[in-house]
């Protein structure tokens, strides 16, 4: 596993590095490896230029978007390509994005579990899907379908309008049994989407209550993304409810914390979310991103950056304290911090679809090499008490901060490499703060 976030001082990674010297004495010790594990929606975001005389032709309204039957989805799809309209053919999904990012960062494995068309021809979405996806997200446990999965076609006309027309398709087929056991109670975190929670009647809903009794049997985190405002704001109280019962760590934007907790601030959202949970992370646009969570009084540690004002006044005093589940804290306190775009932000934003996937994988990195760590290093100082991270709140900002710009600056959501060994255009002290 490579090492979340740069930093100058030496550190324990990897632990499989010897003494040259003493190699002939020493027996080779293989690492204890983690994973992750997840469940998405298995689609395709297709997007194309077309003329507002398509959109009339494939019954569609110029600016709206639109659920699609198969049939119609098939129709469009075949138009496009025929015409060669499509600029744009990504692998999609929330967690999909997620896993695939988490996975490059890492250089390690992640599992999906979703659904998978069983006959895949080369060049369709399918295909599209799966060459568009890291090798290191372990796909051998989908579930095979007589089907396509999901499509997302973003549909611009000349006036840049963008139309969405939306096909399923059977991305919410997934059934219980195809969700492994040991592999969710053996994962450093199982990371899910609101949308799962919404699937009507099909089964998907099923199979991630399913995870979610897994991962509470083996002690594992739950990590719920919101995915729209839309969502939450038609019953908060249900969410917040089913955070409470079900969630370890919430990722979330200032809209959906608006809609989830009432209030507009993302600070005083956050604060508020964490009567429901242990750790949130929430972008906030221009504004950055936020980190709020519990430490114990025990271990806290105060920070040495300037002390922010806010709706709660010196909020980032014991930024540098490490996030601990509140059941695992003797004295639990919050503890928040915050950062600013990095870099002010690229000079051209090229896609925000998939910029909280970025910085929610940079969390999930941090998270799974915690436990890396723990299960290589158990005698280490670092863990005389149970830690949900292995970073500090605002070690974390920083790194989620440094994967949302890269998303940010391309035009995909999945990211195409690692961070960059060296920062040629960055100043040193962003890291060595």
């Amino acid at each position: 596993m490579k090492f979340p976030g740069q930093r100058k001082s030496k550190h324990y990674f990897p632990v499989e590095s010897r003494d040259p010297l003493t190699n002939e004495l020493n027996p080779v010790i293989q690492p204890k490896h983690t994973h992750v594990t997840g469940i998405d929606q298995t689609l395709v975001d297709i997007e194309a230029h077309i003329d507002e005389a398509f959109i009339a032709r494939h019954g569609l309204v110029k600016g709206n978007s639109m659920l699609i039957d198969d049939a119609a989805a098939h129709a469009l799809y075949e138009e496009l390509q025929q015409h060669d309209l499509i600029t744009e053919e990504f692998a999609g999904g929330t967690i999909g994005n997620t896993l695939h990012n988490y996975s490059t960062l890492a250089d390690d494995r992640s599992v999906m579990f979703g659904v998978m068309s069983r006959n895949i021809h080369i060049g369709s979405y399918a295909y599209r899907y799966l060459c568009n996806t890291s090798s290191r997200v372990d796909l051998n446990h989908l579930q095979p379908v007589d089907g396509p999965i999901g499509r997302c076609f973003t549909l611009i006309t000349e006036c840049g309008e963008r139309t969405f027309a939306i096909s399923k398709g059977c991305m919410d087929k997934l059934e219980s049994q195809f969700v492994d056991e040991t592999l969710v109670k053996t994962a450093s975190a199982l990371v899910l989407t609101a949308y799962l929670m919404r699937a009507g009647d099909d089964p998907i809903t099923e199979a991630a209550m399913t995870a979610i009794g897994y991962a509470r049997d083996g002690g594992v985190p739950v990590v719920l993304t919101l995915g729209t405002r839309f969502l939450i704001e038609q019953d908060p109280k249900w969410w917040q409810e089913f955070i409470a019962e079900h969630v370890t760590v919430l990722a979330m934007n200032e809209e959906e914390a608006e809609a989830l907790t009432g209030e507009a601030d993302p600070l005083l959202a956050c604060d508020k979310a964490l009567e429901w949970c242990d750790l949130i992370l929430c972008t906030a646009g221009a504004t950055g991103l936020y980190t709020a969570g519990w430490a114990d009084e025990e271990f806290k540690r105060e920070t040495s950056h300037m002390l922010l004002p806010g709706a709660i006044g010196e909020f980032n005093r014991y930024e540098f304290s490490r996030p601990v589940r509140k059941s695992d804290c003797e004295q639990p306190f919050k503890a928040y911090s915050h950062i600013a775009p990095f870099m002010g932000g690229p000079e051209k934003i090229s896609n925000t679809n998939g910029a909280g996937d970025g910085a929610l994988a940079a969390l999930l990195h941090d998270m799974s090499a915690n436990d890396y760590h723990r299960l290589n290093l158990p005698n280490s100082s670092k863990h005389r008490y149970t830690g949900l991270c292995y970073s500090s709140f605002a070690q974390i900002c920083k790194y989620a901060n440094r994967v949302s710009y890269e998303v940010l600056a391309q035009h995909s959501p999945r990211l195409s490499r690692g961070l960059p060994e060296r920062e040629d255009s960055l100043e040193e002290a962003y890291w060595e703060r």
